[in-house]
């Protein structure tokens, strides 16, 4: 097993899990929850947060309910996906979307926000907006409330400048996926760990970073505001662990950044993740 290799206990805080073939993915694309176990297991990873794929349009009830229940007696941390109904306000065209666009009946509410979050089979929250749009002020005002960290997908379509005006800033836990650079965009990845400057509360998530320069250069500014995402099943976990571990930076830096800065934002990742191998 890597974990015997490397040495190192990993937690992973970006997995997606399927609830059920029905859900508008091919079966031919789906990982079932033992087979991601057991990838996981074989990579040294021994918690996972997941949550279910984006889907425009839809209610995320169900999908969430059904992470939470594949989720019992495996090393798995449940996520809410949530949506909302709100654009970037920087243009017209989303100040007016903001202006006319109310609540559907598959939108998040701030009730389900509170609900997710006193049930104890959810750790936290995350959010597509490229697909989900961005919450409104009483989502955020609930968010706030309830404290948990908030994961949300960045890159050329939410990039630095939108998730400041919109997402960073507030009470709450933001861990940015793919390093805001998503589909490999090194100059956003940079503006991303610029941010860091500013916003204490803001992380940066690995997977699909690809590049060395981002990741080390977060890690030796920031060695506590990065955190492991595999990708799964999207990238295999062995993948995404072997190129945090090929990086040039400390083994102090890699354990921070496989462990200990993720126990730090999710509570539930705590007890087991922060033992060494």
């Amino acid at each position: 097993m890597l974990e015997l290799e490397h040495g190192f206990r990993v937690v992973d805080i970006y997995a997606r899990l399927t609830p059920d073939h029905g859900s508008g993915t091919p079966r031919r694309r789906t990982m079932t929850p033992d087979r991601l176990e057991r990838e996981m297991h074989q990579a040294g990873i021994t918690k996972s947060v997941v949550f279910p794929p984006a889907r425009p349009e839809s209610s995320y009830v169900a999908p969430n309910n059904g992470v939470a229940r594949r989720s019992v007696d495996r090393p798995f941390v449940a996520f809410a996906r949530i949506n909302g109904t709100q654009r970037p306000g920087g243009t017209p065209t989303g100040r007016l979307h903001n202006a006319v666009t109310r609540r559907k009946e598959h939108h998040t509410t701030p009730e389900d926000v509170e609900k997710y979050a006193y049930d104890d089979r959810f750790h936290g929250f995350v959010l597509d907006p490229t697909v989900d749009d961005y919450p409104d002020e009483d989502i955020l005002s609930t968010l706030e409330d309830v404290g948990l960290p908030l994961l949300v997908r960045g890159g050329t379509d939410a990039p630095p400048d939108v998730l400041a005006e919109t997402l960073l800033g507030r009470s709450f836990p933001v861990v940015v996926a793919h390093f805001g650079g998503h589909p490999l965009d090194r100059a956003l990845m940079h503006g991303m760990i610029d941010l860091l400057e500013e916003y204490d509360d803001c992380y940066l998530e690995t997977s699909f970073v690809r590049y060395r320069d981002p990741l080390e250069r977060a890690l030796l500014e920031h060695p506590d505001r990065v955190v492991f995402g595999s990708g799964a099943p999207a990238c295999h976990p062995d993948v995404a662990v072997m190129e945090i571990l090929t990086l040039d930076v400390s083994e102090d830096k890699l354990w921070r950044c496989f462990s200990k800065n993720a126990c730090r934002v999710i509570d539930a990742l705590a007890p087991e993740a922060q033992i060494r191998g």
